[in-house]
């Protein structure tokens, strides 16, 4: 009976609901919402934990959901934690089996980007788990960053979003100065700024296009910490 009415609605040109599922780095767009990268995720066990592994998904497209409906899942003991605090809440296949609300993943989101399996319907995020990736992803790029907004730069055709976490390395002597003003006090021997300040200095003093080497993460393109570069290092 229900394949023949299956069959009844396809043939009457309505098609039943269809999920999809993908993994990557959740970033919050306004309460309520995310946007998303898939990206292939490999279970793997480390340490007799269950994680992922991540690789970049050729073609892959931003993905902006709704998520106000959706089922939460944390891998922390209580939806209201800032970290695990040396306990983890993991199912069988690495996946958060804290029950919360999506008011709690406004919450998670707000901290950083938050590594999550999301099961979608159209717009609508019907189901999300978090789950530990199997390291801490990380890239170094050089080069000419230019300020997008005011927790967003680009370099060489990527965007990266900070926030409160970024470490910015000056070679000034203090970190409310100009870019690159007066003398490199602050420089080690390859150039490179040592003196550490915070997110809202590096919003200050990037006005223009300017040289610096950068770690960002590749699956989130958060920017994680940036360096002012003195002369050609």
């Amino acid at each position: 009976m229900h394949a023949l009415l299956t069959a009844a609605l396809v043939l009457g040109g309505i098609t039943t609901p269809t999920s999809t599922t993908v993994y990557g780095y959740a970033w919050l767009d306004g309460q309520g919402a995310m946007r998303i990268t898939p990206v292939t995720a490999t279970l793997v066990t480390k340490q007799n934990i269950p994680r992922y592994a991540l690789k970049a998904l050729a073609g892959a497209k931003e993905l902006k959901l709704d998520y106000s409906g959706a089922d939460y899942r944390r891998l922390t003991v209580a939806c209201d934690l800032k970290e695990t605090e040396g306990r983890l809440a993991l199912d069988s296949r690495g996946l958060g089996k804290t029950r919360c609300a999506p008011s709690d993943l406004d919450f998670a989101l707000t901290l950083q980007p938050t590594p999550v399996r999301v099961v979608y319907n159209g717009g609508k995020a019907t189901k999300v788990n978090e789950f530990l990736p199997a390291k801490y992803y990380t890239k170094t790029a050089k080069g000419v960053i230019k300020r997008v907004d005011a927790d967003t730069i680009a370099l060489k055709g990527r965007d990266l979003s900070y926030n409160w976490q970024l470490t910015f390395n000056r070679v000034t002597a203090k970190c409310s100065d100009g870019w690159l003003s007066g003398k490199p006090v602050n420089a080690d021997d390859d150039g490179l700024g040592t003196k550490g300040c915070t997110n809202k200095d590096f919003s200050r003093v990037l006005k223009h296009p300017s040289l610096a080497v950068v770690h960002y993460n590749p699956f989130s393109n958060q920017l994680l910490s940036v360096w002012e570069v003195f002369g050609d290092a």
